[in-house]
């Protein structure tokens, strides 16, 4: 079955050329000038191309609206800017970012990545210790003692999908910095250490003595399915 491609550009000659590229290396293409009402069917693809600067409202705001319509829909912005501050913005609902100017193969590389990662999420409910379940479809989180939603901020949410699709894997604090807010991890940055710490609290029975996300002293972390 081909890949399907939901693209939000609004300039057309870049949108064209995209879109063709995009459909000779075999991938189908739904190409919008306007991101207003996609979030109604956003679900029915396996990936999104989206650009920031559009008429209307623009990419921030489509984004968003997209992710809360289709959690398990990959988002790729593209971005003429490349300040930190839209980037870490960007990066608070999308998967990855690629900036203009930028050369096609490397966008195929960045969509294979995107496709392969939401495809490794098993469709089944996954139990993490003995009282927490997680539906990866929908990406929503439970305590199974009370039937409740556990609700993460962005982040949380992020990291423990990062996790799940690194099933007991030893990821590096580098790599899991690097992966959620696409920047170079500094040693000594304590940002990753404080998330980990909040998601255990909502996450584990005994946070001190966690069983959900394990520790590996001096190497980084590990989530075992």
């Amino acid at each position: 079955m081909r890949t399907s491609i939901l693209y939000i550009e609004d300039n057309e000659k870049i949108g064209t050329w995209v879109k063709e590229e995009l459909e000779q290396r075999g991938y189908t293409v739904q190409w919008l000038l306007s991101g207003e009402g996609a979030e109604t069917e956003v679900a029915q693809y396996d990936v999104v191309i989206l650009d920031i600067m559009l008429p209307g409202l623009d990419g921030f705001t489509i984004g968003k609206r997209l992710k809360k319509a289709a959690p398990a829909v990959p988002i790729l912005l593209l971005t003429a800017r490349t300040s930190i501050d839209d980037k870490v913005e960007g990066l608070q609902f999308a998967d990855d970012y690629l900036t203009k100017p930028f050369h096609t193969d490397e966008l195929v590389a960045r969509l294979e990545v995107l496709i392969r990662r939401s495809a490794g999420i098993p469709s089944e409910r996954i139990s993490l210790g003995e009282d927490i379940e997680v539906d990866p479809h929908v990406q929503m989180i439970y305590d199974k003692r009370t039937g409740e939603e556990i609700i993460l901020t962005g982040k949380q949410h992020q990291i423990l999908m990062y996790f799940l699709r690194h099933p007991n894997q030893v990821l590096t604090k580098e790599q899991i910095y690097e992966a959620i807010w696409g920047e170079v991890y500094i040693t000594g940055d304590k940002t990753l250490l404080v998330h980990i710490h909040r998601l255990r609290q909502k996450l584990e029975r005994h946070p001190d003595s966690a069983e959900i996300i394990e520790t590996l002293k001096g190497i980084g972390y590990r989530v075992k399915l």
